[in-house]
């Protein structure tokens, strides 16, 4: 391959892994379900902690960890952190366009601003596109994605199914 091709092939692999479609808008919409084997409480806080197997569901959000913190502010889930070996996240896109996965040590969910942190052998993948490092931020809303490697001295790597681009594409 030659250089001059690499920031077009970039932004061609990138594209395939960051959609211009969000998880389900009715999504937000839907009843929150949290199960888990222990639920803390702390109302001043107001924070809930739930242990053991624990799993979230919002409509086609599926989140699960062995120990997931619920942040909530005014009455409404503010930010989920989830922890486990590993943690999970997947949700259906718009547009029938698949769904998005990802695994960590810890996931990070901001639920308004509908952002995702990845942290700890981080993996996001999509329509058999896949990007692993040590950290990933994922913006659903503008479709971006930032990962590092960390200090580790380990690397980047994503795996670019070129198939993919027209099984995702409308």
């Amino acid at each position: 391959m030659h250089f001059k091709c690499l920031p077009a092939v970039l932004l061609i692999i990138l594209s395939a892994l960051t959609p211009t479609a969000m998880g389900l808008a009715s999504d937000a919409d839907q009843p929150i379900h949290i199960e888990g084997d222990d639920a803390q409480i702390d109302q001043n806080n107001e924070t809930i902690v739930y242990t053991g197997s624990v799993e979230i569901i919002q409509g086609t959000l599926r989140v699960k960890g062995d120990k997931v913190v619920v942040k909530v502010n005014d009455d409404k889930v503010e930010k989920i952190t989830t922890v486990g070996s590993p943690a999970q996240y997947q949700q259906e896109l718009e547009d029938n366009r698949g769904e998005v996965q990802a695994r960590a040590d810890a996931i990070v969910y901001h639920m308004a601003a509908e952002r995702i942190y990845l942290n700890g052998s981080a993996t996001l993948m999509q329509s058999g596109n896949e990007l692993q490092g040590e950290s990933i931020r994922y913006d659903i809303v503008k479709g971006q994605v930032d990962a590092s490697a960390g200090s580790g001295g380990g690397r980047v790597r994503m795996q670019f199914d070129p198939s993919s681009r027209s099984k995702s594409d409308p």
